[in-house]
């Protein structure tokens, strides 16, 4: 071990509150401070070029061109981007990103979002046709997650219901926004907490964040499942809600949501299942035989539910599904004003206005997809899954973390990860690295479902592994930046380089 690793190590054994004050104090000697901002500078000059590939290539427009161009110019520039950036998804490369992909299919979306490109049911009574479409979504989707069994003998107010968002993140902050309202006017909290697996989505610290939420993050277990034991002792008065994935994004792994949540309907807080991943994949598994655990509202401790339409429900980006127990809890969610003088206002979520558009697009995939099509769907998709583990298990020095279903994460006993990873990058392919522990996965999806696809990603991952463990002084570019991010105990300090990086993405 060298003295940078073995200063690492020891660094990472400090707690975080003393290690957040050490690094506020080295960030304000100069001599420091002009280092990092040297070698932050260095890092991202290196991801601009990849950044900023459209760079001499096509017009670049920092003010408004004193003629407006042609629309058939315009068109012209945006379909050769277009066919530039389709060879990186079409033929299954990616990790996720592109669920469905047919030529067909999105087709078929463009035309329906051509003729509602104009609705927004911020209008009901000029677009009755968007809220029609919103409300049979909800609907839909509630049903497949378990709501004819929970509404069964209840009254309509208890009824699952809910609304569309932009996707994955707002329905979460919705949910989290909806429970401190609750619990402030049901329970008087005024100082409230979530708790949540360390696996669970950063959507859920955005929340935190922007909502006054203390997040509790307890750690999971040897399978990367929430842990209830840890989570049983982290609740307090003052825990509003608890968290569970189906399946968590980094581990592909379902959390054990019968447990966690019958925790939480004990004490009478709130329970919600991510399902933003796996809320239309799940319950077709568990149709064809998959060993699929209750997650959902059959379960009566679930309060709420995400799910995304915009993943595996095949729609437009972007959309999503946000679910609660009863009409009740999901009057928390909206925002009325009463005293504007410009009339009454209310807004079920965070935006106004909102694209009627890709709410048709939404409903158009799902009445147009059936229970057929993602029962057949769901199939090829598992199946090429099961083709992949077995695949990556019988490359020696790889190894599958947990029980996945069709997120396959991947570590190594013996060759660095994230150079795996790059060298996969060189041969196309575009995956996802992991932390806590280094790992790299594939989120399964029906672009990899095509003839071949599986196949040459387990024939290109043995050489990767093969280069690594042939060239182990090679440090590669993207390798050493993961490695750092995985390692480095200054938290901040990577903070302060992603909004860095993020600065970069709005450089014209």
């Amino acid at each position: 071990m060298d003295l940078p690793e073995l200063g690492t190590n020891l660094l990472n054994r400090v707690p975080p509150r003393l290690l957040s004050a050490a690094e506020r104090y080295l960030k304000n000697v100069p001599l420091l401070r002009n280092r990092l901002a040297k070698e932050t500078d260095s890092m991202l000059a290196e991801l601009e070029g990849g950044l900023k590939p459209y760079r001499g290539q096509l017009p670049t427009y920092d003010k408004l061109p004193s003629q407006g161009l042609s629309r058939e110019e315009v068109l012209r520039e945006m379909g050769d981007m277009r066919e530039k950036e389709e060879d990186k998804w079409k033929e299954g490369y990616v990790s996720g990103a592109v669920y469905h992909g047919d030529s067909e299919h999105i087709d078929f979306l463009n035309r329906v979002y051509a003729l509602n490109s104009q609705s927004n049911p911020l209008h009901a009574d000029l677009w009755p046709s968007a809220t029609k479409f919103e409300a049979e979504v909800v609907a839909m989707t509630a049903n497949m997650l378990g709501a004819a069994e929970a509404n069964a003998g209840r009254a309509s107010d208890e009824h699952i219901c809910g609304s569309l968002s932009s996707g994955g993140t707002e329905s979460i902050m919705l949910a989290m926004k909806t429970y401190r309202d609750w619990a402030r006017e049901t329970k008087g909290i005024t100082r409230p907490e979530m708790v949540a697996p360390s696996s669970a989505h950063p959507a859920f610290d955005k929340a935190a964040h922007y909502f006054g939420i203390k997040m509790i993050r307890v750690p999971v277990g040897p399978d990367y499942r929430a842990d209830v034991k840890a989570t049983r002792k982290a609740i307090t008065r003052n825990t509003i809600v608890l968290i569970g994935s189906a399946p968590g994004f980094p581990h592909g792994v379902i959390d054990p949501i019968e447990e966690l949540s019958e925790l939480a309907r004990k004490r009478g807080i709130g329970f919600h299942t991510d399902a933003c991943l796996g809320g239309f994949v799940l319950p077709w598994a568990r149709k064809l035989g998959y060993p699929v655990p209750d997650f959902d509202f059959r379960l009566p401790g679930v309060t709420s539910m995400s799910a995304d339409t915009h993943k595996f429900g095949y729609a437009a980006k972007g959309t999503s599904v946000v679910l609660y127990r009863g009409t009740g809890l999901r009057s928390y969610q909206y925002f009325t004003a009463t005293e504007w003088p410009g009339g009454i206002y209310f807004s079920p979520t965070f935006s106004g206005s909102r694209p009627g558009a890709l709410i048709a697009a939404a409903w158009a995939s799902l009445v147009s997809t059936g229970e057929a099509g993602y029962l057949d769907a769901t199939r090829r998709i598992l199946e090429t899954a099961d083709t992949l583990k077995r695949g990556i298990r019988s490359i020696p020095g790889l190894h599958v973390l947990g029980e996945p279903l069709f997120v396959i994460a991947f570590g190594s006993s013996d060759v660095d990860i994230y150079k795996v990873m790059e060298q996969m990058g060189t041969k196309g392919w575009s995956l996802n690295g992991l932390h806590k522990p280094a790992a790299v996965h594939l989120c399964v999806t029906q672009r990899h479902t095509q003839p071949g696809v599986a196949e040459r990603f387990i024939e290109d991952l043995k050489a990767a592994v093969e280069h690594v463990r042939a060239n182990p002084g090679e440090k590669g570019t993207m390798a050493p930046v993961y490695g750092m991010a995985a390692t480095v105990p200054f938290r901040g300090l990577l903070s302060d380089l992603l909004k860095k990086y993020m600065d970069l993405l709005y450089k014209v």
